[in-house]
Order: structure tokens, then sequence, then C-alpha cells
């Protein structure tokens, strides 16, 4: 073991990285091993041709480095005494900090990892399933965590300094990164890192996951391929992205689909897609590019369909405008707890673009532009389902009306502290099945049925 949380020193340790250090401190062994591996990173560095790095096939460049990184232990005689074990930890580190990122690149290669968060240089938390475990990797200091921040934002052309102190990233596999460094942040830098699946889910994948069940897949299949106006509400971490990935690929390959994110991390497979960025000031304080000004140049290139990764700010109005003027079956995600919620926070989101709106004339704008709004949420066992399909069917007065077409009701929880519940719909037959019929899209009206439950 190269680090242990034990407190006891046993005077008969053989080697500071050896079996027998399981009874050291973790901070002596710890700093032992980065000295080591600072000191052999810090002359393979002057050996090797960086720039080449990228040009050189992976697997060569990995028996490469693990031949300097052995030369170097030879060259460097220290009289650390290691195990094959040991040295093999020692090549992939080395390898993961020439190469990768560092101590983040073992939980960036596990699938299981949907987010790895960075509350310190020394504190890293990744998610399993839905639980926060605290890992035994860390970095050697700010300085080393710094560096692997500046190698994620550089290589998407962002920058993260004292005068711009918090940053959005991706990483190459399109997951999400947000950074935040001091002064803002008191105890050193703080990486946050939502993770994707190298291979996208698939509607079925969710199904056997028992998001939602077949009956709501077919409707959700539907909804798209019948270009309904869709919101996905929900909270931090509910799977709004996943499903709105979900989703997108029942868009039919003959439409022109367009995409705005702040950090793009949506995956669809259509042929026919435009990827668009928003971009942060540059360091004079110039250069921004919002959400707003690519909505509003995205209805300049010919769209099917837009599609918003998330609305947060003025961009609802326009996204809103381009769903009431010919852009069906758009889509987009919001924070929010519930449908309800979710349409009260697009007003407030309209307001913000500062246009005095009449409230009541604002709510009919909504209820014109969206069709469905769908609630995800993230349980308390970690399991992420659909949990309520509502259907907004117009205004009475001056409130929105909406019908819940689907829910989820939890009744508790079992043994071993899942959430058991039920799936069940309402028995109101939707208005968006007029659409379907449109579209020539069957659908069993049975499914409708308030008496089916399925439990879970």
């Amino acid at each position: 073991m190269f680090f242990s949380s034990k407190k006891k020193i046993d005077k008969r340790i053989e080697s500071p990285l050896g079996a027998a250090t399981a009874v050291r401190p973790r901070q002596i062994v710890s700093e032992a091993y980065f000295q080591l591996k600072n000191r052999i990173h810090s002359r393979l560095l002057d050996i090797i041709d960086l720039t080449l790095i990228d040009s050189l096939d992976h697997e060569a460049l990995k028996a490469q480095i693990k031949a300097l990184v052995s030369r170097i232990l030879e060259e460097d005689g220290t009289t650390i005494p290691l195990n094959f074990t040991e040295r093999e930890k020692l090549f992939t580190d080395i390898e993961d900090e020439v190469m990768g990122l560092g101590p983040l690149e073992p939980y960036l290669k596990d699938d299981t990892v949907a987010d790895i968060l960075v509350n310190s240089y020394k504190q890293i938390y990744v998610e399993r399933f839905g639980k926060l475990e605290l890992s035994d990797s860390m970095f050697k200091d700010d300085a080393h965590l710094m560096k692997i921040i500046d190698k994620i934002v550089s290589s998407v052309g962002r920058r993260v300094d004292e005068s711009s102190p918090m940053v959005d990233a991706r990483l190459a596999d399109g997951s999400r990164v947000n950074v935040i460094i001091p002064p803002l942040a008191i105890d050193g830098p703080v990486l946050s890192i939502r993770r994707f699946g190298r291979d996208p889910l698939m509607l079925q994948d969710l199904i056997m996951l028992k998001a939602f069940t077949a009956e709501v897949g077919e409707i959700l299949q539907g909804i798209v391929k019948s270009q309904l106006n869709v919101i996905i509400s929900g909270g931090t971490g509910s799977g709004k992205t996943t499903l709105l990935n979900v989703l997108s690929q029942y868009i039919p390959d003959t439409e022109r689909v367009i995409t705005i994110e702040d950090a793009a991390e949506l995956q669809l497979r259509q042929d026919h897609v435009v990827r668009l960025e928003t971009r942060p000031p540059n360091i004079e304080g110039r250069g921004e590019v919002l959400a707003r000004d690519l909505v509003r140049n995205s209805l300049r290139m010919r769209p099917d369909r837009i599609i918003v990764g998330e609305v947060r700010n003025q961009e609802a109005f326009d996204m809103l405008q381009a769903m009431n003027t010919g852009h069906d079956g758009s889509l987009t995600t919001i924070h929010a707890n519930s449908p309800r919620d979710a349409l009260m926070r697009l007003e407030s989101m309209v307001a913000m673009a500062n246009l005095d709106i009449p409230t009541e004339f604002m709510r009919r704008f909504i209820s014109s532009a969206i069709d469905v709004v769908i609630q995800v949420s993230r349980l308390s066992d970690g399991t992420r389902k659909l949990i309520s399909l509502q259907e907004i069917t117009g205004m009475e007065g001056s409130i929105i009306t909406t019908q819940e077409i689907f829910s989820f009701v939890p009744k508790g929880m079992d043994e071993s502290g899942s959430v058991k519940g039920h799936f069940h719909f309402h028995g109101v037959r939707p208005k968006f099945l007029n659409k379907f019929a449109l579209f020539n899209i069957p659908i069993n009206n049975d499914i409708f049925d308030p008496d089916r439950l399925a439990h879970v």
C-alpha cells in the first residue's frame, strides 16, 4: 500500500513504500512516495519530447515511458527498495502524469464512477451508483492540482487564474468540468467532473434500470418523433442530460439539429448536427458569447430542431420564441423540483430579458410553446427515475393548466435501503395523441389504464 490511515509506527519497517508501510502514518508515506514520483517525473520530462506525445501510438508511448522510468530508477540509485507491485504502481502513476490527468486517471477509466469531486489536493470524492465515497487518491499539493487543472482547461481554449477564477470546461470524452480556485475557493483549488459513459445509454437501458416502464418508453419515442416541444426538469445529478441524450436518438436523420451548450456534453448520433458552445470573456473582459446569442444566431442557420443543453437565464425567452415560430420538436433541460416549479422558473427567466411583458401574456407565451414537461429525480437510494410526465393543456384564467399522464409513487424503503414504489398512469388520455396520429405513430390506449401498476 502506498497510503495508510493507521497512526502507529513500526520501527521494523524495511521499505517506505513496501507492504510493511501499512502501519506508517498516511502523510509520511505519501510524502516519501510523492518525492520519489516527482523526482522521476522531472527527469522523464527532461528526456522525452513532449511535442511528440500526441503523435505516438498509445501503447508504444506507454512502453517507452516504462523503459525510461526503469532506467531513471537505476541511475537514480535510490535507497528505496520496490517490489514488483510497487514498481507497477509507480509506472502507472508516471504514465498518468505524462499522458493523462494524474491521480484522476484511474477514475476516468472506471465506468462505474459518475462524479469526481476534488475538494482540495488531499481530498477526492467519487460517486458510484448514486453514492459518494472518499477515495484513497490525492495530489501532492495545490501546485500539482493546478497543473492538472491547467491541462484540462487549456485543451479546450479556456483559462483559469486570479482574474478568471471560475471556469466550465470539458474533457475529450464529453465529461463536464467545473473549476473554482482561490481567492474564491478558500481551501485551495476545487475541481468537479460530471462524467458521461463512453457508450451513451439507450432507451432500453433506462427501462432495464427501472427509470420508467416500457409503456412510458413508447410514449417518449412518440413525443420526440411527433415533434412535441419538451422540457426535462430535475435537480442536480438527477439524469436530465442522460434522458435528453436518449430522447435525441429518436430525432429523424433527415432533420437538421443545432445544439447549444455551455460545455458541450450532448452525444447526438445523427449526421446532420451542428454543435455550438458559449464562450467566456477574455482577460480584458471582452469576447463573451452567451447562450442567448447562440440561440438567436441558430435561428439564421435553418434548424429543424434546436436543443439547448440547459436554460438558465434570458436565453429562455429566445428558446420559447423558437418553439413558437416553427421549430417544433425542440428540447431543453431546466433545474427545478417539479413540473410546476419548472414553469415558474421559465417565467422568471423570461422576466430577466427585461421586456416588460405582462404576466398573463408571458404565461400564454409559455403554454403555447411547451407541450410536455418531464420530471426526473435522484431518489435517496441513488437511483434515478422519471417521476412525472405532464402535458400542458393551455390556460385557465391566468394559470397555465397541466394534466399528469404518468407518475412514480414511492412507498418507503426495503431492508437493503432501496426505495420501493410503483409506476402508474392516471387514466388520462393525452391530447398529444392527436399529433401521434398525424405522424402515424401507433399507441395502445390500454396503457393509460390506471389499474395497471408496475411495482419496483
